[in-house]
């Protein structure tokens, strides 16, 4: 068994940061979506602009909004205006089909990678 990348977003900008919500990363529908997260699914984090990783889970924001809210205790490590990837994995003995997808400055769908 190997551990494996099955869905990435690459290159979204966080839009939101909450302290008070309790955890988890908020990513509009759209993306969550067209990359292939579920709802309530372990991610991790990674900021371009810091370095920083974190593991949370995904819960879903309005379609078409655009938000990526780092919630909880995220919101300390990930702020407003970074760059970040966000990635989940699957365990499996075969290779699956990922599907990564890139977005612009404003997280509207790009292209698949």
């Amino acid at each position: 068994m190997r551990i494996l990348v099955r869905s990435k977003i690459h290159k979204a900008t966080v839009t939101e940061a909450d302290i008070n919500y309790i955890g988890s990363i908020t990513i509009d529908e759209d993306l969550v979506e067209r990359a292939g997260f579920w709802p309530g699914e372990k991610v991790l984090v990674v900021s371009n602009t810091t370095g920083e990783r974190l593991e949370t889970y995904v819960i879903v924001g309005p379609r078409g909004s655009g938000t990526i809210t780092m919630n909880g205790a995220a919101a300390h490590i990930i702020k407003v205006g970074e760059e970040i990837i966000i990635m989940a994995f699957e365990i499996s003995d075969k290779p699956v089909e990922p599907s990564f997808i890139l977005v612009d400055n404003q997280n509207k769908f790009v292209r698949y990678l």
